[in-house]
């Protein structure tokens, strides 16, 4: 668990997404103790101190490596790192159906998010190298897919082959943007760490990368 949270930390990045309506956005970029990475409608990156107010009346009530208060409009709301707020409405892309996400980079430029498999949270790494969506068998358990009924075979990782099984998920959901009945691969063992989100996701969206966001938008 401390490795996983650890690479959350390192690959640290969020989603956008929010319905087009929203009045502000707040979004977590990083976390870290008594302190949080945040960015307010689409602008810079800010690192806001417990305790400190934003101009758009947002305030840090605290934080710690995995989630963050805030007391936004008299209410208050807990975010961990990847989730993103509507001000507003206080409605998270956790729970929200919309048609295109918004991803930032990190320092290394890879494109992390917050996401879901078959309702259960996990990390998610954007992979267009990646030629399926793939999961580790300790997160394919956690997320109760029985991928041992699945077509065995091997792939190729670092250090040698690995056994692996093709299966069928049925619903990811990266942001608010949710995908139904994907191809995937569970690769037995603890790699990848993250879930990678790969071509047979990625080829049912377009993507729009301008180097340090990436719009992900579902054609059908």
């Amino acid at each position: 668990m401390k490795k996983l949270i650890l690479y959350g930390l390192l690959l640290s990045s969020l989603f956008g997404g929010i319905s087009a309506n929203a009045a502000t956005q707040i979004n977590v970029v990083g976390l870290f103790g008594n302190k949080a990475v945040v960015i307010i409608n689409n602008g810079k990156p800010q690192t806001m101190a417990v305790g400190q107010t934003t101009i758009e009346g947002v305030k840090l009530l605290s934080a710690n490596s995995s989630k963050a208060s805030f007391l936004v409009e008299g209410k208050q709301r807990a975010l961990g790192l990847g989730q993103a707020a509507n001000v507003a409405s206080l409605v998270t892309n956790s729970t929200t159906h919309v048609n295109s996400v918004t991803l930032f980079a990190d320092s290394a430029g890879h494109f992390v998010s917050q996401g879901q498999v078959n309702g259960k949270a996990l990390k998610f790494l954007v992979d267009t190298g990646a030629t399926f969506v793939a999961l580790n068998s300790g997160d394919a358990q956690y997320v109760g897919i029985d991928y041992k009924r699945g077509q065995m075979g091997r792939v190729a990782k670092a250090n040698g082959l690995a056994q692996a099984y093709h299966v069928t998920i049925d619903n990811i959901k990266i942001g608010g943007l949710s995908l139904s009945n994907v191809d995937a691969v569970i690769i037995e063992g603890g790699s990848p760490p993250v879930v990678l989100f790969g071509m047979t996701a990625l080829s049912r969206l377009s993507m729009k990368n301008d180097g340090s966001s990436m719009t992900l938008t579902k054609k059908y």
